[in-house]
């Protein structure tokens, strides 16, 4: 459904070239952090004395490991599954935000300067930071975590160049 609901919103002629989410690696910390917190449980349920009111401690350890588990791991989890980056034939298209959804739709004619960095860390996993320079009030917009960087600049500013050329083209075409 999130698919036709996507496609839906899409003007005329416009078609999706591209949908991403920002670079697994946003989630290595998240899930780090659960197997620590798994692993503390454990420690802290083996280190309980067996007794009486043992059982209701055991309880209280995993009912606040679980919800450490869920602040730590599924809250990072949902925010890079809802964040997306939409490229498509018109425009760039971003969404964010868990309970409060966000969007800005950036109209590839507005696009004047498109540029990507790479640390080290970036190269080796094939991400990176996407700097989008448009005309407008919000200047640039820099979007960190892309995945595959250098192809979805390469793509958006091959994008930009057949927007303008098709721009163009509408022009010299009207009466």
């Amino acid at each position: 459904m999130c698919g036709m609901a996507r496609e839906s919103s899409l003007i005329d002629d416009e078609h999706p070239v591209l949908v991403l989410h920002p670079h697994w690696k946003v989630l290595i910390r998240p899930v780090l952090l659960a197997v620590l917190v798994l692993a503390a449980a454990l420690v802290v349920e083996v280190v309980i004395p067996s007794g009486s009111g043992a059982a209701a401690e055991r309880l209280v350890v995993a009912a606040v490991a679980i919800l450490a588990l869920i602040l730590w791991l599924m809250i990072p989890v949902l925010r890079w599954r809802l964040t997306t980056y939409e490229l498509t034939s018109r425009r760039l298209r971003l969404r964010d935000g868990i309970v409060t959804r966000r969007g800005r739709d950036i109209p590839l004619i507005r696009i004047t300067d498109v540029s990507f960095e790479q640390g080290p860390l970036d190269r080796l996993l094939g991400c990176g930071r996407l700097v989008v320079e448009s005309a407008g009030e919000h200047g640039q917009i820099v979007l960190t975590e892309i995945p595959h960087v250098q192809q979805v600049q390469a793509t958006l500013f091959r994008l930009v160049g057949e927007e303008q050329r098709r721009l163009e083209r509408d022009q010299r075409n009207q009466p």
